[in-house]
């Protein structure tokens, strides 16, 4: 079946005010550039704007030589990024009806994107899993899903996911453009990812991110506990804990992958904490050791969990292995940092020994 091209040329206030960067495009070459955003083919484009096929070609050779653009690719993507085609606009079949315009409003109970960055990164919709592309683009898509909506600079990408190796083209652009493909929003134009003059960001209500899932069960869980009800802050807490799925950010490349490790892990440590404290003051102690003794295998420097398994072991009764963690953990600190345990865990140590429960801060139940 032959395609019908429903795109029309852009509008006059278009072609008159869209910035480009370079030198600028005469009314011809704009025209053709959009047609190139749109996704036509040169003869399409020749058939559109009634000139033949290898003007076309070389109007398109100008453009790139104008703006310092690598191919076509970069070329719908700059035609993207300045204004001159709107997500959604492009070729249909006469079939598919008439081609979307820009400033509609998104569907309503449309499909939303779901992004887990609590593990190696992935993306879904409608419980379908999305290729996501190479690594590097990956970690693209995740510096934007960590800043929770908010704008990213393009250095702020290239910094973030090259450091001190950026690619010799500008390929953030071509990536963006890419993602885009991946993570359309069923047949509209909505789009997951937005580009500004400051950079891009993931258009707020689009995308349901993990992370904020898990920030938001944590605030829950502290207002609970805040009106009194710690069960139901213990609750909310293993909630979020189960967003931790594996390896943080497994495989994805560059500087801020690798803080972003770092930042997670501490946080996943910090909500599980809250956790034992608050089964602790509950009274229930047996709950509280047996997620603290794989926290402590998983972290044996931490000596904060350290000190938390000491105490729940010691609530449940087991003084002996309370004291066995505070020697296992002052030979892992020894052997692998060379240090002595902090005044906290010494402290911990001897208030098991002497049996200070008030000091353990053990002597209050929740209900």
């Amino acid at each position: 079946m032959s395609m019908t091209v429903t795109v029309g040329r852009p509008s006059a206030a278009v072609l008159g005010h869209t910035e480009l960067r370079g030198q600028q495009l005469d009314r011809r070459e704009r025209e053709v550039l959009h047609a190139v955003g749109c996704g036509l083919r040169d003869d399409e484009i020749a058939a559109v704007l009634a000139v033949p096929e290898d003007v076309v070609a070389g109007h398109l050779v100008r453009i790139l030589a104008k703006l310092g653009l690598r191919d076509r690719a970069a070329a719908i993507v700059h035609a993207f990024d300045c204004g001159l085609v709107s997500p959604g606009r492009g070729p249909r079949t006469r079939e598919a009806g008439p081609v979307l315009r820009s400033g509609g409003a998104a569907r309503a109970g449309g499909p939303r994107v779901r992004i887990s960055v609590l593990g190696p990164l992935r993306a879904w919709q409608d419980g379908r899993s999305l290729n996501l592309g190479h690594l590097r683009q990956q970690a693209v898509l995740a510096a934007l899903a960590l800043r929770g909506g908010r704008t990213v600079s393009r250095q702020e990408l290239l910094d973030g996911v090259w450091g001190q190796e950026p690619p010799v083209t500008n390929v953030v652009p071509v990536y963006v453009y890419r993602l885009r493909k991946a993570l359309r929003l069923g047949d509209g134009p909505e789009q997951v990812i937005e580009h500004d003059r400051c950079g891009y960001r993931l258009v707020p209500g689009t995308a349901d991110v993990d992370l904020a899932r898990m920030e938001d069960l944590v605030a829950e869980a502290r207002s609970a506990h805040r009106a009194g009800d710690t069960a139901e802050a213990v609750r909310l807490c293993a909630r979020a804990l189960d967003l931790f799925r594996g390896e943080l950010l497994a495989g994805l490349p560059g500087p801020l992958a690798e803080l972003e490790r770092v930042r997670l892990t501490e946080r996943r440590i910090a909500v599980a904490q809250r956790k034992s404290e608050w089964q602790l003051r509950l009274g229930r102690p047996a709950e509280a050791v047996a997620e603290l003794f794989a926290l402590s295998a998983e972290h044996p420097l931490n000596e904060p969990v350290a000190a938390m398994l000491m105490r729940a072991l010691y609530r449940g009764g087991r003084q002996a292995d309370a004291l066995a963690v505070f020697a296992r953990a002052c030979r892992h600190l020894a052997d692998d940092l060379g240090v002595a345990p902090s005044r906290m865990l010494r402290r911990t140590h001897q208030m098991i020994l002497h049996g200070d429960e008030a000091g353990l801060g053990l002597t209050t139940v929740v209900r």
